[in-house]
């Protein structure tokens, strides 16, 4: 039978955008099914587009990266990950000689389970902030994250909770937490350029990306 077209237009399938998106402001970064708008600081071979999908091969793909930088704004991005794999979403990275130092890395490990809580788990704000709770899923299925950036201000949700909050104002001196613990950190974050390049990382295993969205907040 016939649909209106409201109706029509509420469910999409991946890496497509609803009239509602459109409305509120949401730009597609990933066609579905070209690298188009982004560059990598490894071997172009390392990522591939499948299906719909971006997938880090681990094959010296280094990092993935939007060739434009943006600065406020709300990132929503699905991953999957294989078991085992380590990887990353960097954003605020002005440098791209330097991710590690002058971009923040929002986790990406194989950490499934509720223990799993700390600063280098999935959804920390890698070495800084850990998640307040383990929303990942198990290997093999998608999660869903969203990440608002909005000056110093950082709120991060995986499959629908909200499990960081930061405001990097705070960290004013390089190698320090708030705890006071030393991290590996070169710079004082609170110092370095808000806009940047949003990247994936391959640091082994493979792992898929797709409904790459922003919108300006």
């Amino acid at each position: 039978g016939r649909h209106n077209s409201e109706e029509r237009n509420v469910v999409t399938g991946d890496n497509a955008l609803t009239d509602a998106d459109q409305n509120d402001g949401w730009r597609l970064l990933f066609d579905g099914s070209t690298l188009d708008g982004w560059a990598t600081t490894g071997k172009p071979e390392g990522w591939a587009v499948d299906d719909g999908t971006i997938v880090c091969t681990s094959n010296g793909g280094g990092y993935l990266y939007t060739e434009e930088q943006l600065e406020n704004y709300c990132l929503s991005i699905d991953f999957k990950i294989e078991p085992g794999c380590n990887s990353g979403i960097f954003f605020m990275w002005s440098d791209l000689t330097d991710p590690v130092n002058t971009g923040l890395e929002i986790q990406i490990l194989d950490t499934y389970g509720p223990d799993r809580t700390d600063t280098h788990d999935c959804g920390a704000v890698y070495e800084l902030v850990p998640p307040k709770k383990q929303t990942m899923r198990r290997a093999g299925e998608w999660n869903e994250v969203v990440l608002t950036f909005k000056g110093d201000d950082i709120s991060l949700d995986m499959n629908g909770e909200n499990i960081v909050e930061m405001d990097i104002s705070l960290y004013t001196e390089p190698h320090k937490n708030l705890d006071g613990s030393r991290t590996k950190f070169t710079k004082a974050w609170a110092g370095l350029p808000r806009r940047g390049h949003i990247g994936l990382q391959d640091h082994g295993g493979k792992l898929w990306f797709k409904n790459i969205k922003l919108r300006s907040v």
